[in-house]
């Protein structure tokens, strides 16, 4: 497996940092940061229950998240901590989740699936923790089918105010904590393939934003066409849920 970095401030970090990070967090996760985004997550899988057809969740880490899914869903998951999949794995067994098909040790990076081969991809508070968000974002559109939803619900970072002071001040973090607390949404909005048709300002206290993209490969000749001013922030509103 290739090792990739990034930089981030004064910081990089791979995919043996983030190994390392959720070793350590697979124990307490469900009950510090698996508490936190519960609502998020929450709202999120409602919205995908709505859908039919196959499922890949991206980083589903403990498997918090599989037993909402609703019956109907076949559901694949994958994740690079093998920790943090064991769990999941236990989570599946004791629920006797039947809907739940398969759960992979595998990079978001490269993923090992064949071209639209998903309905609905989601990756929830996964992109400030890969080396490259770039290239996983080009990963899920390319595994989702065409007319499907990639769906992302991420921390996206603010440039003013003492969030923002904050979020650069422990920038230099990112090795030891597992994430970048600096990361900009322009990071996630340059696939070609993907539009973006809804966004949500989530709980709590609105730190995290649902993006919701459909597959729509003629998008690509139209964005060609818009003015520049529409392709970033500029279009980048959340609604509040």
């Amino acid at each position: 497996m290739q090792e990739m970095t990034t930089k981030i401030g004064n910081s990089v970090i791979n995919l043996f940092d983030v190994k390392q990070a959720y070793r350590r967090w697979a124990p307490v996760y469900d009950i510090t940061f698996g508490r936190l985004v519960e609502a998020g997550r929450r709202h999120t899988i409602e919205i995908m229950n709505r859908r039919k057809g196959t499922v890949l969740e991206v980083g589903v880490g403990t498997g918090l998240s599989l037993p909402r899914y609703a019956k109907h869903l076949r559901v694949t998951g994958i994740d690079i901590s093998p920790d943090m999949l064991n769990k999941a794995k236990g989570r599946v067994a004791r629920h006797n989740l039947e809907n739940v098909e398969d759960l992979q040790e595998m990079d978001a990076g490269t993923l090992e699936f064949p071209d639209e081969e998903f309905d609905t991809v989601v990756a929830m508070y996964v992109l400030t923790v890969v080396p490259n968000p770039e290239q996983v974002m080009r990963e899920l559109e390319r595994v989702c089918a065409p007319g499907g939803q990639v769906i992302l619900v991420n921390h996206f970072s603010q440039d003013e105010g003492v969030r923002g002071f904050i979020e650069r001040l422990i920038a230099p973090l990112a090795r030891i904590i597992g994430w970048r607390p600096v990361f900009p949404v322009e990071r996630v909005l340059g696939n070609s393939g993907l539009r973006l048709t809804d966004t949500r300002s989530l709980r709590p206290l609105g730190l995290f934003t649902m993006l919701r993209f459909i597959k729509q490969p003629d998008f690509a000749a139209d964005r060609k066409l818009m003015p520049e001013t529409h392709a970033g922030r500029a279009s980048f509103n959340p609604v509040r849920t």
